[in-house]
């Protein structure tokens, strides 16, 4: 799929927590800060800002992954796999072609998918009813 994490760190609980992060500051800037003698005058957010905030902090963890598979020796493949032997994988890689892999040890990282609701067919492009994966990246916050 792209990035190396997985569903909690590229379009789960990680980007989900950045978001909830910031609208938590808002949220205590707009009502709780006068609590403690901190006044702040018109308050407001900007969405592009706060998801390119939770974009950073996905990248820098994606990147934190693949420094250590570097240090650490381990290999991986961007693909589609298939045990194809006792210690053999053929993936179809996300790039075009085929790679075979013979090794001693295989980890499948098989990821997850949001289960569909038939009666309301999800169009995360058109923003209307969004999965989860749709709702980390709205250009807009929902009325």
């Amino acid at each position: 799929r792209g990035s190396l994490g997985g569903t909690c760190l590229n379009v789960g609980c990680i980007p989900s927590k950045a978001l909830l992060n910031s609208s938590h500051m808002y949220e205590h800037a707009k009502h709780d800060f006068k609590k403690h003698g901190i006044i702040v005058k018109d308050v407001d957010f900007d969405l592009g800002k706060m998801m390119g905030a939770k974009d950073k902090a996905v990248r820098q963890l994606t990147g934190g992954i693949e420094f250590l598979f570097k240090k650490y020796g381990v290999d991986y493949v961007k693909g589609w796999g298939k045990l194809t032997g006792a210690n053999q994988v053929t993936a179809d890689l996300t790039e075009g072609g085929e790679q075979v892999l013979n090794t001693k040890n295989i980890l499948i990282a098989t990821g997850s998918e949001v289960a569909p609701l038939p009666p309301c067919p999800v169009d995360n492009d058109a923003g209307r009813i969004v999965d989860s994966t749709g709702a980390l990246s709205l250009k807009e916050v929902p009325k």
